[in-house]
């Protein structure tokens, strides 16, 4: 119905839902689906979240926006919280994930341009990896797919490495780098793993070259991967973070994080938007990290995570090959002569919303605080459709 209507940009499917409860969705003809998908890891405490609906009736009733030539109390209270619970000593608001990669490479031309001149221009991503849909974050994105030639020129001085390959390390970086940026788990790509060492030896390598580091953390920061930032569980330390989907559970935002180096790089007039931080968005993020700083609420993705992905394991499906993932971020590789397009599909018929990541791999992003009632319901639609094929 919608797709008719609305420009479908995005290949969405025939279904147009209507309203959600915890992980569950309801599309207009009242069908339920178990939500293993949450928006592509945006809706990071489900449908329905008391509190997170509180706060925002009650900011909406108080102020939705501030023009950023001043600042709001609640965005205020936002970025003060979140420097606390990171550790980082700034932190830049946008709208989107591709807003945040553009103000990640803005600020790391400028600050190759401040050290080293015309000459330290390049920023390394790492191949497979996906940063956006900007010109810019199209260019830095790590697979050839997202370059078509109907949107060249594409944009100077971004190269890629090869992940995990240790060869590539020595040869990479030089006084022309201006940054690397690291996707902590290549999600787009098909939930590929970093291995930490790695990172750590690749982010010496770029600083020794006299480079920024900067890691994208749009999908896998704020929980998703069991930590609150899983650069901190890679522990190369970026001076910079990118950050977005599930930031204020559901609410456009994303943003950067910086600290050391990269600390005070921008100035006034730099980087600017004109919905960026607004005080609805920052009242939203204010539960999402609330939520996440309660006992025992991070670990608890670890284990669910876990459990899904050893129960997929368990089945030994003709189907699916290799099963991998950080907290709730998982990927399902689909065996070749069947389309993971094929299975999504078939999942939504059955009721489970899912995705696809990479060559042919079935992505799980579940809400976070999804219950085990939800997960054993998802994981038996999964297991029943696998075995149709």
């Amino acid at each position: 119905m919608g797709s008719k209507i609305v420009v479908n940009n995005y290949g969405s499917f025939d279904v147009t839902m209507a309203y959600g409860k915890g992980s569950t969705c309801y599309d207009v003809n009242g069908k339920k689906y178990i939500d293993f998908l949450a928006g592509i890891a945006v809706n990071c405490l489900g449908h329905d979240f008391k509190p997170l609906v509180d706060a925002v009736s009650k900011q909406a009733e108080k102020q939705i926006h501030v023009c950023n030539y001043f600042t709001s109390d609640t965005g205020v209270e936002f970025a003060e919280k979140l420097l606390k619970a990171t550790g980082f000593e700034g932190v830049y608001f946008g709208n989107s994930g591709g807003e945040a990669n553009e103000a990640a490479f803005k600020l790391a031309r400028k600050y190759g341009f401040l050290n080293g001149g015309e000459k330290r221009r390049v920023i390394y991503t790492l191949e497979s990896s996906f940063h956006g849909r900007t010109l810019a974050t199209l260019t830095a994105t790590g697979q050839e797919k997202f370059h078509p030639p109907y949107f060249a020129p594409y944009v100077q001085g971004f190269k890629t490495i090869k992940p995990n390959d240790w060869e590539a390390i020595k040869t990479s970086f030089d006084d022309t780098t201006a940054a690397l940026m690291i996707e902590c788990v290549q999600g787009e790509g098909g939930v590929n793993l970093i291995d930490p060492k790695w990172a750590q030896a690749a982010a010496q390598a770029a600083r020794k070259a006299g480079a920024i580091v900067m890691a994208d953390e749009v999908q896998t920061g704020f929980g998703r991967t069991g930590s609150l930032l899983a650069s901190d569980e890679l522990g190369f330390e970026p001076e910079v973070v990118s950050f977005a989907k599930g930031v204020a559970g559901g609410l456009p935002m994303g943003g950067i994080l910086f600290r050391g180096k990269a600390n005070g790089v921008f100035k006034a007039g730099d980087h600017q938007s004109t919905f960026a931080g607004n005080p609805l968005a920052c009242a939203a993020g204010l539960v999402v990290l609330n939520e996440l700083q309660k006992p025992g609420f991070l670990e608890g993705i670890k284990e669910k995570g876990e459990y899904i992905r050893s129960q997929i394991k368990s089945w030994k499906n003709k189907n699916v090959g290799e099963v991998r993932g950080k907290g709730l971020m998982i990927g399902a590789d689909i065996v070749e002569g069947l389309s993971a397009v094929e299975v999504e599909k078939k999942l939504l018929e059955n009721g489970l919303l899912t995705s696809t990541a990479g060559k042919n791999t079935l992505r799980l992003v579940p809400p976070l605080n999804i219950s085990q009632s939800e997960i054993d319901e998802g994981l038996e639609i999964l297991r029943k459709t696998l075995e149709t094929f």
